[in-house]
C-alpha cells in the first residue's frame, strides 16, 4: 500500500459506504496511519491510498506515540458554524500549499472500526482536518476550494504531477483507467 499522487484517478473518484470490517480492512486502518505518520500527515483518506471507501484515520497531533489516533466510517458532515482561513497541504499532492477557508466547527457522526457511533461537534484544527478528508471521500481535493490567485500560484507545481503522472502511466508504472475501475470494483464488492 502506498499514498497515491494527483492527479491519480481514484482521487476523483467518489468513495462507497462500508458496509463491512474484516481483519484485512483492520489491517489496512493500521497501514494507513503509518503511511500516514511516515508523511508527516495529520490524516489520511481511504482514496489516498487507492480505496474507495467511505473512511479516513485522524490524529491532529501527528504524533504516533502521543495524540488520539480517530477512525471515522461512513462519516457524514453537517451544522457548519463561523469560518476561517488556514493554509492547507495534501499528503497526494506533497510540497503544495494554499489558504482554505473552511466552516470553523462542523458536526459529524460516523462510526468507529467497532461499529460504535461517533456523533461529536468539532472545531479548530480537528473540525479543519475532518472536513479536508471528508472532502476526500468525495472526490474533492483542497485545490478545488482556493482561490483562483492561489490556483495560479500553484499551477506549475500542479502540472509538473500531470507530467510525473502521465510519464509514469506511459511506463506501465501505473494502471490504466481501465484496470483502476476494475479493481475499484473489487474493492467495493468486498466491503460495499
Amino acid at each position: 500500500m502506498e499514498i497515491v499522487y494527483y492527479p491519480h484517478p481514484t482521487l476523483r473518484y467518489p468513495s462507497k459506504t462500508v458496509r463491512r470490517v474484516d481483519r484485512e480492512l483492520r489491517s489496512i486502518v493500521r497501514e494507513m496511519f503509518e503511511l500516514m505518520y511516515d508523511a508527516r500527515g495529520i490524516g489520511l483518506a481511504a482514496n489516498q491510498v487507492d480505496l474507495p471507501l467511505q473512511l479516513f484515520v485522524v490524529n491532529a497531533s501527528g504524533d504516533p506515540e502521543g495524540g488520539e489516533e480517530l477512525v471515522f466510517v461512513n462519516p457524514v458532515i453537517d451544522q457548519p458554524k463561523g469560518s476561517g482561513v488556514s493554509e492547507e497541504g495534501c499528503l497526494s499532492i506533497p510540497g503544495v500549499h494554499a489558504d482554505v477557508n473552511r466552516p470553523s466547527q462542523v458536526h459529524v457522526t460516523a462510526y468507529d472500526l467497532e461499529g460504535n457511533e461517533i456523533d461529536t461537534v468539532v472545531d479548530g484544527l480537528l473540525a479543519r482536518v475532518i472536513q479536508h478528508e471528508y472532502d476526500h471521500l468525495q472526490g474533492v481535493l483542497f485545490i478545488d476550494r482556493i482561490s483562483d490567485s492561489a490556483k495560479k500560484q500553484v499551477a506549475s507545481e500542479l502540472e509538473a504531477f500531470e507530467f510525473e503522472f502521465q510519464s509514469q502511466r506511459a511506463a506501465d508504472k501505473i494502471p490504466d483507467e481501465q484496470a483502476v475501475h476494475k479493481r475499484l470494483a473489487e474493492i467495493e464488492s468486498r466491503y460495499c
